[in-house]
């Protein structure tokens, strides 16, 4: 029978109830306005109609999709302008690179095309991506916008000395740890001591505490783990902790996630010793210090699955631009300034995680 609209009280928000092509429906409109509630009836009987004619692969809403994928643990941070800008009923079908541009005309008209692709294209085809794995779509690949390439710092060995040279006691523990394992600042704030393993110089990153929401085993080479027990560590609670013995207080953003605490004044400090730049492409923030990493990484293993692992990116394309061209020599170089990535780097096939090499986002 079609669907009817009611009050379960003078002046309440109005329900819809019945049952539509063998579907049954019994939901709250959200509204007390009479006509509102019946351009919901009609819009919902009408949805339902449709697709039960057509399938659900050529009625699936994009805000649908989303749902679903987000309900699944996926990205949510950029995805509620996405939404409010497609609305309620745009198709998934509808959504191709015409769509796309036009989103990215309204949403984001002065970006830079790295902030498209990570703010706008990077979230639709993870809702797409995901919609496909569950047989609602066909896979469509939004196209990413081209990136000029530009030069991203990292610190070769000798330069790391100088700048280590300047760093605070808390620092060095911070940095030695960052520089060994490729953690983020966030990362490596919110570390435990129950799940940093000395013997085996490991550490596990939680869900709760990852960028990507996934966790992840790093590992300590041995000059990394030398300068991270250069301070005593807590018996418990987090490892590392400010010039003055506090934990590292993080703040939160409006879903609940942690967002780090901030090294920035300490680092800041150091680099002007070092005489680094603050400014222009030759920068150093604390974010070099992964690029750094990666790029140390790979010289010495040559094993970017790892790295990828380690590293704890999604897709291969992020994690290439953190792998930098470096000399042939910078392996020796690393070796000679006591930093060995190789131990311990070798996974046998039974212990490496498969992966699906992504070249998109």
């Amino acid at each position: 029978m079609p669907l009817q609209k009611f009050q379960r009280s003078p002046g309440g928000n109005f329900y819809i109830r019945g049952t539509v092509a063998g579907q049954s429906v019994y939901e709250s409109t959200g509204t007390s306005n009479r006509r509102e509630a019946e351009a919901l009836r009609i819009r919902t009987e009408s949805k339902i109609l449709q697709r039960h004619a057509l399938g659900i692969e050529a009625t699936l809403t994009f805000a649908e999709a989303a749902l679903t994928y987000m309900e699944g643990g996926g990205e949510i941070r950029f995805m509620g302008p996405i939404l409010q800008y497609f609305g309620a009923d745009t198709r998934l079908a509808d959504i191709n690179n015409a769509a796309v541009n036009r989103a990215a005309n309204v949403l984001y008209p002065d970006a830079k095309p790295a902030t498209i692709n990570r703010q706008l294209i990077t979230p639709i085809n993870a809702v797409i991506n995901a919609a496909a794995e569950d047989g609602l779509c066909h896979p469509v690949k939004i196209r990413r916008r081209m990136v000029t390439e530009r030069k991203t710092r990292w610190l070769t060995p000798e330069e790391f000395e100088v700048f280590a040279a300047e760093l605070s006691p808390h620092m060095i523990q911070i940095i030695g740890f960052m520089i060994g394992t490729g953690a983020r600042v966030r990362e490596t704030l919110t570390l435990q001591t129950s799940t940093l393993y000395l013997a085996s110089r490991q550490a596990l990153l939680t869900p709760e505490d990852t960028k990507n929401g996934r966790s992840r085993m790093v590992r300590i080479p041995p000059r990394a783990c030398d300068m991270l027990t250069s301070r005593p560590i807590p018996e418990a609670g987090a490892v590392f902790t400010t010039h003055t013995g506090q934990p590292y207080v993080m703040g939160v953003d409006d879903h609940g996630k942690k967002t780090g605490a901030s090294i920035k004044t300490a680092f800041h400090r150091a680099r002007e010793a070092a005489g680094f730049a603050s400014t222009g492409p030759d920068k150093v923030t604390p974010h070099t210090i992964r690029h750094t990493w990666a790029t140390w990484y790979y010289a010495q293993t040559r094993d970017f699955g790892a790295m990828l692992d380690l590293g704890g990116w999604a897709d291969a394309d992020t994690a290439n631009i953190y792998r930098k061209i470096a000399p042939d020599d910078l392996s020796d170089r690393l070796l000679a300034h006591g930093w060995d990535f190789t131990i311990g780097a070798q996974l046998s096939n039974q212990r490496r995680t498969p992966h699906l090499y992504r070249f998109s986002s």
